[in-house]
């Protein structure tokens, strides 16, 4: 089975080849030295990519899963919200997936089984 680090990598070169520009999410937390709890990054529930094909400037989402990966309940919440505002995203397992949400436009691509349409 395929780590999802390397399925990330392969998605980022293949959208890349797309014609797309690409960011992996980066997120963390860390004591701080007088005891307090930092977090940074993203909200939670944000998929691991994000980006916009070139063509026509449309953003895109993808989250990242191996083939037995399944979303969280804060990352449901997320494509809800994304769902909601036809904005195209998706799980990828793979980047023929990813390839396939962003070309195509997919808006909750392998949601479905999740509480997604």
């Amino acid at each position: 089975m395929e780590s999802e680090h390397k399925i990330q990598n392969d998605i980022r070169v293949a959208l890349s080849r797309q014609h797309c520009t690409v960011f992996r999410v980066n997120v963390g937390s860390v004591h701080t030295s007088d005891g307090r709890f930092f977090s940074a990054g993203v909200p939670s529930g944000h998929p691991d990519l994000y980006g916009w094909r070139w063509s026509d400037n449309q953003v895109f989402y993808i989250e990242v899963k191996n083939e037995r990966g399944k979303p969280r309940q804060d990352q449901i919440q997320f494509h809800q919200m994304l769902t909601q505002r036809n904005v195209i995203h998706g799980i990828a397992r793979s980047a023929e997936d990813a390839v396939k949400i962003v070309t195509s436009g997919l808006v909750g691509y392998g949601f479905k089984d999740y509480g997604g349409k």
